[in-house]
């Protein structure tokens, strides 16, 4: 039995962030829980290029690795958990964890980036707070 799947339905049903950018690094996929987790609109975010939710002191690193996985073809993540900064469209910063794919076309020449993103920022502070409460148990002050 076959099923047919819509996957505009999926990728909005889903969580987790889908985003995908071309080769230039302009943002051609937003589904719904990209929305939710930055900020942005589908409509604000396509077109755009990922500096939208790459934090400033971030950018440059970020761009001069994602020029190289265009141009080499690979990426040193492959499907290695990221935790990394971003930022929601209202400037407060965010803890994301996510993994990337790139993708190609019929020549294997590099198109472009696929990630699936999660808005670890809760999770990220109860763990700072655990830790430094675990700190000042271990090394109650004089």
């Amino acid at each position: 039995m076959k099923t047919s799947i819509d996957l505009h339905q999926l990728l909005d049903c889903i969580g987790d962030a889908v985003i995908v950018s071309d080769a230039n690094e302009k943002i051609v996929l937003w589904n719904a829980a990209a929305t939710r987790i930055f900020g942005y609109t589908e409509a604000e975010a396509l077109g755009n290029t990922l500096d939208l939710i790459v934090p400033e002191r971030q950018r440059q690193r970020h761009n001069e690795g994602y020029s190289k996985s265009m141009a080499t073809g690979t990426t040193r993540y492959g499907t290695s958990l990221l935790k990394v900064p971003a930022k929601h469209k209202d400037g407060r910063a965010l803890s994301i964890a996510f993994t990337v794919g790139m993708l190609f076309d019929e020549n294997h020449k590099a198109t472009g980036v696929a990630a699936v993103i999660r808005d670890e920022t809760e999770r990220f502070a109860e763990e700072r707070a655990l830790k430094k409460r675990l700190s000042d148990l271990e090394h109650p002050p004089s």
